[in-house]
């Protein structure tokens, strides 16, 4: 059985917190990303710093607390266009607390943003099981521990 061609992707790594610089290879991400992705994308991927995490959620969501992921998404098609912003002290905390390495969790809210930038959500329950279903497949596909079980 052949294997279906991962979408092209353009992807832009910031680190504007350098601290979790080792755990996340470009190589690495590409994958996990194009995994998630179901058709051409250009995202870039940006790593935060507590501060910055609580400004962008604040002013975006309305929530004053650093998150671990915000997807900001542009278009979804013919490509997927976005910005995926990750707070590295809360994924760190997040990780400690599953007893899960960084990488583990990386790759799952990298999985989970980038399918939010196609539109999936998570608001309605019958949306949350769908999404959570497909962010284990892919998941654990890539190698990891389903992380809803």
């Amino acid at each position: 059985m052949a294997r279906a061609a991962r979408p092209e992707l353009t992807l832009s790594l910031q680190f504007a917190d350098p601290s979790h610089r080792e755990h996340l290879p470009r190589h690495k991400v590409a994958r996990w990303i194009r995994a998630a992705l179901s058709a051409p994308g250009e995202i870039t991927v940006r790593i935060v710093d507590a501060d910055e995490g609580r400004a962008l959620n604040r002013e975006y969501r309305g929530k004053d607390y650093a998150t671990n992921v915000l997807t900001f998404d542009y278009t979804h098609e013919p490509v997927v266009s976005a910005d995926l912003i990750l707070c590295a002290p809360v994924v760190a905390e997040e990780a400690r607390k599953q007893k899960i390495t960084l990488e583990a969790h990386y790759a799952h809210l990298l999985v989970h943003g980038t399918l939010h930038a196609q539109g999936h959500d998570h608001e309605e329950e019958g949306e949350a099981e769908e999404m959570e279903t497909l962010e284990s497949e892919i998941v654990t596909g890539l190698g990891f521990k389903d992380p809803y079980r």
